[in-house]
């Protein structure tokens, strides 16, 4: 199956809510079509900063089936189908699949926190019960555990559907470990906006990103950059957002991001609990620099 050919900016799209609390499907539409706009190069629907663990089954699949009707071929959509059972795991990715799905984005299990026995297990058997391609996701932050480097090469190997990884440790040296050993076709993407301009320099393929949600064409820009070595042009944009890039996270993701769109009139600056409004200090701090670089 391999290659699955995208580079560049993946937006893992935000999931706008109505005051009452339900999802905002038109809100939710024309996010996707600014993002067709504006050069995104792909979507991730159902991803943790779409609030996945706060959606129903019904929602996460309804959301699902939007994005690729929305998006109708013009970019890839991939549909995060994680789980910490691997069950449950095949049963999302066989729905995603029906759905019409590009690709599947899987991250490794939470909480239970498996060896690397347990990890490769997991996947393979995602990857024999299911014909699509999938791009695994590492980030130990959430999940309490890693998918380490000779786990995903050597998954990336023996499965050719096994076609990428979202490396979110936050270590730059990953990235030039899993480049330097992956096959043929095997994409490596960032997890981590910040790091995703220095990745892509050492051979990454791009970002699956919380700050596109905000500048699309600009993140796009900088991935291009980045992509093809033009220097000056990445450090211009990548030090005009660096501030920005930090208050991304300056709380908990999804909330700094749809407090960003909202105070953008994207959104509603609604969340589903556990995830709240930000501290009075830190929004204050994010809606400055949006105003600084003239974002609101």
């Amino acid at each position: 199956m391999k290659k699955f050919d995208l580079k560049g900016s993946v937006v893992a799209i935000v999931t706008p809510f109505k005051e009452n609390g339900e999802i905002d499907v038109e809100a939710f539409d024309k996010l996707i079509d600014w993002h067709l706009e504006n050069g995104t190069n792909g979507i991730v629907v159902c991803g943790t900063t779409g609030e996945t663990p706060a959606l129903t089954g019904d929602e996460d699949a309804f959301l699902i089936e939007r994005a690729v009707k929305q998006v109708a071929g013009r970019i890839p959509v991939i549909a995060g189908t994680g789980s910490n059972s691997t069950e449950e795991c095949i049963k999302y990715t066989r729905n995603a699949k029906a759905m019409g799905v590009d690709a599947v984005l899987v991250v490794g299990p939470y909480y239970n926190k498996p060896t690397d026995k347990g990890m490769y297990i997991h996947f393979s058997s995602v990857a024999q019960a299911v014909d699509i391609p999938i791009i695994l996701y590492n980030v130990p932050g959430r999940t309490g555990s890693s998918i380490s480097v000779d786990t995903a090469i050597k998954l990336a190997n023996e499965f050719p559907n096994i076609v990428g990884i979202k490396e979110a440790s936050g270590d730059l040296a990953l990235f030039a470990e899993l480049v330097a050993k992956r096959p043929d076709g095997f994409v490596i993407y960032s997890g981590d906006d910040f790091l995703a301009a220095p990745a892509n320099i050492l051979g990454a393929d791009g970002c699956i990103s919380v700050i596109a949600n905000v500048i699309p064409n600009d993140f796009a820009q900088l991935m291009e950059a980045s992509l093809n070595g033009k220097v000056e042009v990445m450090n211009e944009l990548f030090y005009k957002y660096r501030q920005l890039m930090d208050l991304m996270f300056v709380e908990s993701n999804p909330m700094p991001v749809k407090t960003a769109l909202a105070a953008m009139g994207r959104v509603n600056e609604v969340f589903r609990s556990p995830m709240c409004s930000m501290d009075a200090e830190n929004k204050s701090q994010l809606l400055d620099e949006l105003k600084k670089l003239s974002i609101i």
